[in-house]
């Protein structure tokens, strides 16, 4: 079995905070896929330089992810869930699936990695490509109802190729809507502070998104639905969590440093 080395550092953090969660809150979020991993990551320096805080972050933004997934599956029946960047995430272990059919889609060695570790899955496939390239759209009957996610991908780029690929979904999906996470300006700047603690000073940020409304005008999508990260987070923890953790996930909350944007692509 192959370590994750030459493979992009970014696997590390989400990977290692899901494991955290679920050992100390399971009440809250339970992993056991990603759990089954830990023995594989090849060193701690993601836990070694993370706090509680940035554990929770990470975990928390799955969290909300799984509902609103697991709400659009319920909601459409037969549908496609297509996690772009998709790393060594584990939603499809985590979710009930039903009829839904999963895609994840990363840079080729990522999805050798993904072989080696998560397997190869009925209702999974799994397809090498490059984001901005929509060739991997060929491997999905497009017609369907069709639910993008991006989680902690589109903060490596710029606004301007964001909205371009945007607009070029649009071009392949009948119905299609996309989910995916952002920072404020301000949150993006604790962000990165803390990429740069883990020693990954490669993989620093630069979208954010200050106003939803407004991006969706700029997108000429339909916002949906957007969300901050914690609500329930405090409301399910808030006798476990340490007092500091909690004062930053309000803090968070109240100044929409972490949020989730719904859009239907029309």
């Amino acid at each position: 079995m192959s370590d994750f080395e030459g493979v992009a550092d970014t696997l590390y953090i989400p990977l290692s905070a899901r494991i955290y969660v679920s050992k100390r809150f399971p009440n809250y979020f339970f992993d056991e896929k990603s759990l089954e991993l830990e023995s594989k990551i090849p060193n701690d320096i993601i836990t070694k330089n993370s706090s509680e805080y940035t554990m929770m972050a990470s975990v928390a933004r799955y969290y909300n992810f799984d509902e609103m997934i697991t709400n659009y599956i319920n909601s459409h029946g037969k549908c496609n869930i297509i996690n772009l960047g998709a790393g060594l995430e584990t939603a499809y272990f985590r979710i009930d699936r039903k009829n839904a059919v999963f895609y994840e889609m990363d840079l080729p060695e990522v999805i050798n990695l993904r072989k080696e570790l998560l397997g190869e899955n009925d209702g999974e496939i799994l397809i090498p490509g490059d984001l901005f390239d929509l060739k991997w759209t060929k491997d999905i009957d497009t017609t369907l109802p069709s639910l993008i996610t991006v989680s902690g991908v589109f903060q490596y780029f710029h606004e301007n190729e964001i909205l371009k690929f945007i607009n070029d979904l649009k071009k392949e999906f009948v119905d299609v809507e996309l989910i995916f996470d952002a920072t404020s300006k301000g949150g993006l700047k604790f962000t990165n502070r803390y990429v740069k603690k883990t020693g990954n000073d490669s993989a620093l940020m630069y979208f954010y998104v200050n106003n939803c409304k407004e991006f969706a005008s700029k997108s000429n999508t339909i916002l949906i639905e957007e969300r901050t990260f914690y609500p329930k987070t405090l409301k399910m923890l808030s006798k476990e969590l340490s007092f500091m953790t909690k004062l930053f996930m309000k803090i968070a909350d109240s100044r929409k440093n972490a949020i989730i944007l719904h859009l239907k692509l029309k």
